[in-house]
């Protein structure tokens, strides 16, 4: 089932509209929903919609709190989310990072008592898009237990690197974990099996059942220990800078997650070299890359061929998730 972008965002916007929210911020709001679904994300967009609608009604997320900077040394500046849609706060956090980077060359705005940003390589794209290179990410629930133990300890944390580039920009967007939890609900979904292991099932096996890895809540991190420190590194980093909360102190209820910490540092190549020779060390890097191997792709590559086709055809979307999004605009 296809759905056109235009009035897949109508119809966000006009729930976003019923819980208060103003007319820009849930035209902005509804589009980062879209556009992640539009882009192949729809875990982290129009499938995670209704829990972002509970989460209004519940009162966890605030549609009128903005983010406000509440300290500042040079191109570093701390910001509190008050509990603002994510989305939103991280958008206007890059977009601030954006605009001091073009001032001092580099910026790093950490975000504090924000919640789910949802696809992080929202704030990728925007910083490339700017013309500049973006590198974010965020602290989560403990979603992930820590090489060498069971219970789930780190988050998933995803990390966002983005690279401005006139031939398409080049986005990486990861978890720490294998596959993100939005991923694995995905498939458990759609009853596939994984590409490969993304998990433990109850007897302690590595498997590629996203239902049973969904159920022991024992997610593999990438790299294995490898993995598990760099989430843990970014964790810190997160809660440091900004002054919020660290993964054990967020709610484990994937309804109640709030308060997360979060960086968005942006970088503007242009105040060390000319455009083009930045285009042209990325080119050379990405040619070599393929290098007439058609089956290699680079971060991003696979998104602007989905997003054509979305744009084209229309956004693919759950018929059940849509019929229940529906719901919600019809009151």
């Amino acid at each position: 089932m296809r759905i056109p972008v235009d009035q897949m965002v109508a119809v966000l916007h006009g729930v976003l509209r019923g819980t208060g929210m103003t007319d820009d911020r849930a035209d902005l709001c509804a589009r980062l929903f879209v556009e992640a679904s539009r882009d192949g994300v729809a875990s982290h967009g129009l499938n995670r919609f209704p829990r972002f609608v509970r989460m209004i009604t519940r009162g966890i997320v605030d549609v009128h709190a903005s983010p406000e900077k509440t300290s500042a040394a040079g191109a570093l500046e701390r910001w509190a989310g008050r509990a603002g849609p994510g989305n939103l706060n991280a958008h206007a956090c890059m977009a601030r990072a954006i605009e001091v980077a073009r001032v001092h060359g580099i910026s790093c705005v950490a975000l504090s008592n924000t919640n789910h940003w949802m696809r992080g390589g929202a704030y990728g794209w925007q910083a490339a898009e700017a013309g500049l290179i973006g590198v974010c990410w965020t602290n989560t629930l403990a979603n992930v237990p820590p090489w060498g133990s069971a219970e789930p300890r780190i988050g998933n944390n995803p990390v966002v690197i983005a690279v401005a580039r006139p031939a398409g920009h080049v986005v990486l967007d990861m978890a720490m974990s294998q596959f993100s939890v939005g991923a694995l609900t995905s498939y458990a979904a759609r009853g596939e099996a994984l590409p490969v292991d993304g998990g433990y099932d109850s007897a302690g096996n590595l498997t590629r059942d996203a239902a049973a890895i969904a159920a022991t809540g024992r997610l593999l991190p990438i790299g294995f220990w490898k993995g598990s420190g760099l989430a843990l590194m970014l964790d810190l980093l997160a809660a440091a800078l900004s002054g919020g909360r660290a993964t054990h102190e967020i709610a484990a209820d994937p309804e109640l997650e709030t308060a997360l910490s979060q960086v968005f540092i942006a970088i503007d190549p242009s105040s060390l070299a000319p455009q083009d020779e930045t285009a042209r060390i990325i080119d050379a890097a990405i040619a070599h890359l393929h290098a007439g191997d058609e089956h290699v792709r680079h971060p991003a590559q696979r998104t602007l061929e989905t997003r054509a086709r979305s744009i084209r055809d229309g956004v693919p979307v759950d018929p059940a998730i849509w019929a229940e999004v529906k719901a919600l605009a019809a009151g």
